[in-house]
């Protein structure tokens, strides 16, 4: 069972954006408490409260769906992004609250099970107890958790602090957003889906240790806003300007051919209209290679802002400790207003987009064997049923149609066959889609064949009927009528 298809958008990608958040955020009240050192209208990634001269409370929540299809794998990568709140402020986690979401009795127990167990594996990985939590209802997966953590307040790593000439490190690649979204479609390559696995559940324990020993002025976990959202953010507090090497940028294997593949997820929209403002972009760089910048991203790595005069050394030590993918991707201009200035140095370059190859009557047997869609010989008693098909001698039918005619309509039947193999579309999506549309064009024999094969690849009756109901919305009463007369008929 693929977790990713079961929900609406995977990972980080299902939070909400930051324009709604600003909106929201800005009409709530702030405690008037002089020990919380960072609240909400900082925010940053937790919540600082001072308990003493030497301890304050680090604290955070983050709940999000499957970005991957094996649930020990999600309940590891949940507990890995949760922690990074606390490692992004240079704290140490403590305790944590496990919180999930789950269709119950929908799916079955042992997904849970090990959506769980991959969560507090992780936790134990890192030095963390797990002391409850809770669960609830949900027809959409989720899972994740509520971090306490402690901090030293005067070494805390607030996204605050970056100071001009201080180089800006990304501890971890990106890319995790449109790597998911191409894992959902079904074009990503298993490799490519292994590695972002193992990216997306490593701790940032080991990074965050060392920014602290090595004094860095400020930090932030690159996740759902993307890394042009949380740099933004970043420099937007410090009121100062910042530039990136896009050549320098980490990202993950497989990134660079989606994106020129347009295989891009709709978090990037909603990032750019919540960031977009901020990019200043030099000429050369093509739209896909920026779309880049504004992926979300799930369990990303830290942004850290480091002296110039230690960059170099942390990134030695970050890569022998094992964030092999380090890198020093830009600098702190100087006193500014928060602009991110992107230029590249044609180190790197977009590949050539991957051809569309469609199927022809020269793959007809493995057109036929495809899970998705009516068979090449069902399409054509279909069409003979309801749309005056050729007869299967190939020559003049019923109507009088000469072979050239036929000849016309076999080409037609090849682009129906095209149209119905999956591509940016997964089969189960372009199933639900086929029984909409036949529903709206009120074709008897095109809802009877998907509806029969819907029902043969496990879709419930309510997901028909809910697809059904899609379509009459478009088409009205006739339609309506339309398919309540089926429903009879198939009683």
């Amino acid at each position: 069972m693929r977790l990713t298809e079961l929900v609406d958008s995977p990972g980080c990608a299902s939070k909400i954006d930051q324009v709604t958040l600003r909106r929201v955020l800005q009409r709530l009240p702030s405690p008037e408490d002089p020990r919380v050192l960072i609240g909400m209208p900082a925010g940053d990634d937790a919540g600082v409260y001072q308990l003493d001269e030497d301890t304050a409370l680090v604290q955070t929540v983050d709940v999000f769906t499957p970005s991957v299809d094996d649930p020990y794998i999600f309940g590891q990568i949940a507990a890995a992004n949760s922690l990074s709140d606390v490692y992004a402020m240079g704290g140490r986690p403590l305790t944590a609250l496990s919180i999930v979401g789950f269709p119950v009795r929908a799916l079955p127990d042992e997904i849970l099970h090990q959506i769980l167990r991959g969560g507090l594996d992780k936790m134990a990985e890192a030095g963390v107890a797990v002391i409850g939590g809770h669960s609830i209802n949900d027809p959409q997966i989720k899972a994740g958790f509520a971090v306490t953590g402690v901090v030293a307040p005067h070494r805390i790593a607030s996204n605050a602090g970056a100071q001009p000439g201080d180089r800006l490190i990304l501890t971890k690649p990106i890319g995790t957003g449109i790597l998911g979204f191409a894992a959902q479609i079904g074009r990503a390559s298993e490799d490519w889906i292994r590695t972002a696995a193992g990216s997306m559940s490593a701790l940032n324990k080991r990074a965050a240790e060392l920014m602290v020993r090595f004094q860095t002025h400020a930090c932030t976990d690159v996740t759902g806003f993307g890394l042009m959202g949380h740099l933004s953010a970043m420099a937007s507090a410090a009121s100062v300007d910042v530039e990136i090497l896009w050549d320098d940028l980490p990202m993950l294997p497989g990134v660079l051919q989606c994106a020129a593949d347009n295989i891009l997820p709709g978090g990037i929209e909603r990032n750019k209209e919540s960031s977009g403002a901020a990019l200043a972009a030099s000429q050369g760089l093509e739209s896909a290679a920026l779309d880049i910048l504004f992926d979300a991203q799930t369990s990303g790595g830290l942004l850290i802002a480091v002296a110039e005069s230690s960059a170099d050394a942390l990134i030695d030590a970050l890569r022998s400790e094992g964030c092999e993918e380090a890198a020093i991707i830009g600098r702190v201009i100087g006193d500014g207003n928060g602009r991110i200035f992107v230029r590249g140095e044609g180190r790197r370059s977009m590949p050539a987009a991957t051809p569309i190859k469609l199927p022809t009557r020269a793959a007809k047997v493995a057109v036929d064997v495809n899970p998705m869609g009516p068979s090449f010989d069902e399409v054509r008693r279909m069409s003979a049923n309801c749309c005056g098909g050729p007869n299967e001698s190939g020559g003049p039918n019923a109507s009088g149609d000469q072979p050239v005619v036929a000849e016309s309509q076999q080409k037609f039947f090849d682009f129906l066959q095209s149209s119905n193999a999956p591509g940016a579309l997964d089969a189960r999506t372009k199933r639900i889609i086929a029984i909409a549309l036949s529903v709206l064009a009120r074709c008897e024999p095109c809802v009877k064949s998907h509806v029969k094969k819907a029902r043969q690849e496990g879709f419930s009756q309510d997901q028909i009927d809910e697809a059904a109901w899609m379509a009459i919305a478009f088409g009205g009463s006739p339609t309506m009528m339309f398919y309540k007369e089926i429903q009879k008929a198939d009683r």
